[in-house]
C-alpha cells in the first residue's frame, strides 16, 4: 500500500461531505483528491485520480451509488456513506470494506477507515476487484424495481428511463436494449431484468427476450407450442410455452 492513500468522497448532501472531510482529518496517511456531488462527477473523478479508497452513497440523483458501481473500470476499495435501511446493507457488507449508516460517530467512521487500510494492505490491487465484483452481484440480489438503466460507451454514460425501452434481448454476455432511437449494449444478464424490470410494463416472452406491454400489437400461433408476437415497430419476436402463458395472465386473455 502506498504511503498516502488517495479517498474520494461521493456524496449529495453537502453537510454529509463535510462529515466525512471532517473525520479524515484524523488519518493524515488518507488523502481527500476530489468530492463529488453527484454519480457522474464521482465516476469522472475516480477514472482521471484513479484513488484507492471511495466513500460513496447510495440513494442519489442522476445516477446512485449502485449504478456507479456498475460503471466502475478502477478497482477501488468502497465504504458505503448511507442512510439506506440497515437490512438491505447486510446483503452486501461481507463484500464492501464496511458500510456507515448516517448519522455515524468519528469512532464509528475510524473503525471503517481501519478496515479499509487493512484491506488495502492485504492486497490493494486484487482485493479491490474482487470487492467490486461482490458488491456488484450482491447489490443486484437485493429486492428492488427499476426506473432507469445505465450504460457506459467510451467516456459517455447514457441514463435510459426504462419507458423508452422497446424490448430487450439476449445477447452471449451482454443484452441488447432497444429504445426509439438506438440500441444499447449493456453487460448484464437478462435474469436481471427479468426480475427487476416492472412487472406491470415488461413481460419475458422467451428466454432471450422481454418486451414492453405496451409495445405489443397482436400475438400469432406459429406452432401447436410456440407464438410470435410483433411490436408496434413491426418487429417480430418467438414467443415459448412459458411466454405465453404469462402474456395471457398479464393481458387476460
Amino acid at each position: 500500500m502506498e504511503k498516502t492513500v488517495k479517498a474520494v468522497v461521493i456524496d449529495d448532501e453537502e453537510l454529509a461531505q463535510k462529515v466525512v472531510v471532517k473525520y479524515l482529518a484524523a488519518h493524515p496517511e488518507i488523502e481527500v483528491v476530489a468530492v463529488c456531488e453527484n454519480g457522474f462527477n464521482g465516476l469522472k473523478a475516480i477514472q482521471e485520480l484513479k484513488p484507492q479508497l471511495v466513500f460513496l452513497d447510495i440513494q442519489m440523483p442522476k445516477i446512485d451509488g449502485f449504478e456507479l458501481l456498475e460503471l466502475l473500470e478502477e478497482k477501488p476499495v468502497i465504504i458505503f456513506s448511507t442512510a439506506h435501511d440497515e437490512y438491505a446493507i447486510k446483503a452486501f457488507e461481507y463484500s464492501a470494506a464496511d458500510y456507515l449508516l448516517k448519522p455515524y460517530s468519528q469512532q464509528r467512521f475510524s473503525e471503517a477507515v481501519n478496515r479499509a487500510l487493512q484491506r488495502l494492505s492485504a492486497d490493494q490491487a486484487t482485493t479491490g476487484q474482487d470487492s467490486l465484483s461482490q458488491i456488484t452481484e450482491a447489490a443486484d440480489r437485493l429486492p428492488h424495481t427499476l426506473h432507469r438503466i445505465v450504460v457506459k460507451e467510451g467516456a459517455q454514460v447514457h441514463v435510459i428511463p426504462v419507458q423508452d425501452i422497446i424490448w430487450i434481448a439476449a445477447a452471449d454476455d451482454y443484452v441488447e436494449i432497444h429504445t426509439p432511437t438506438r440500441r444499447y449494449l449493456k453487460q448484464k444478464p437478462m435474469n436481471y431484468f427479468g426480475q427487476h424490470l416492472p412487472e406491470e410494463q415488461f413481460v419475458r416472452v422467451h428466454r432471450s427476450a422481454i418486451v414492453a406491454v405496451a409495445q405489443i400489437k397482436k400475438i400469432e400461433p406459429d406452432t401447436k407450442d410456440t407464438w410470435s408476437l410483433t411490436l408496434k415497430d413491426g418487429r417480430e419476436i418467438s414467443v415459448s410455452r412459458s411466454g405465453m402463458k404469462t402474456l395471457k395472465e398479464k393481458l387476460r386473455f
